[in-house]
């Protein structure tokens, strides 16, 4: 896996809020089987911002990222997305508004099957491009993550860390603000899960947005901007780098 080497004079200090939220609860079942996953959070994820978060297994992570990107609605607080109360809106406008804007990159790959490496890319900027935002090319994304000569392959045929260097792609064709990348490197030995992490955060400073990864390395609080810390539902603490 080849590196990324970041453009000349490209901006990494962070900005205003590109997405936030604001005493945010996140709960399911009723009564004495009901789990609480977000208590009463709020956090911010600025322009250009790297923000790691940490904490054990069942800590909220995944539904905080789910939050942060309207996947999931909270029973109170609010969700912002560029100033956008997103939690506010119907899953249609909700759609319109992640468009381009945030992007995912999950533990799996999740890639179509039955769809070749560019094929997988295209659908990713079919749908950005319903946001009215530019998007990136295909080439490009490919080649950011040193995969171009796999354009045609099928992910059946990849290992598991192209698979998710292609993931890392389909979300950067998206030409998003932030970039949600959840336990990105769970399923990846140590060497290759290094490299990709590695590969993250070049493509974040190449491309100046914000990236929030949600990990139980411990050792990546100390290149971000910020390292959150959750337990319970809650974050517990914020230390800057």
């Amino acid at each position: 896996m080849s590196e990324i080497v970041a453009r000349p004079g490209a901006v990494t200090h962070a900005g205003s809020p590109v997405s936030s939220c604001r005493e945010v609860t996140v709960s399911y079942g009723r009564g004495r089987a009901r789990i609480v996953a977000l208590d009463n959070v709020s956090i911010e994820i600025g322009t250009r911002e790297l923000v790691t978060f940490h904490g054990p297994s069942g800590c909220g992570k995944t539904t905080l990222f789910q939050v942060l990107g309207g996947l999931v609605v909270p029973e109170s607080g609010e969700v912002l997305l560029r100033g956008e109360r997103l939690s506010s809106l119907d899953v249609s406008a909700r759609g319109k508004a992640r468009a381009g804007t945030i992007a995912y990159v999950f533990q799996g790959a999740n890639l179509l099957p039955h769809l070749s490496v560019e094929e997988n890319l295209e659908f990713a900027r079919l749908i950005a491009a319903g946001g009215g935002r530019e998007i990136i090319d295909t080439g490009l994304a490919l080649g950011l993550v040193g995969l171009e000569h796999k354009r045609a392959s099928l992910p059946a045929d990849l290992s598991g860390g192209e698979q998710q260097r292609v993931a890392i792609a389909r979300a950067v064709v998206q030409s998003p603000d932030v970039l949600l990348c959840d336990e990105p490197t769970g399923h990846l030995d140590s060497d290759t899960g290094a490299r990709v992490l590695n590969m993250l955060m070049a493509i974040r400073v190449e491309l100046g947005l914000a990236l929030a990864i949600a990990t139980h390395d411990e050792s990546i609080a100390d290149r971000a901007d910020r390292a959150v810390r959750m337990e319970d539902g809650r974050v517990v603490s914020e230390e800057p780098a």
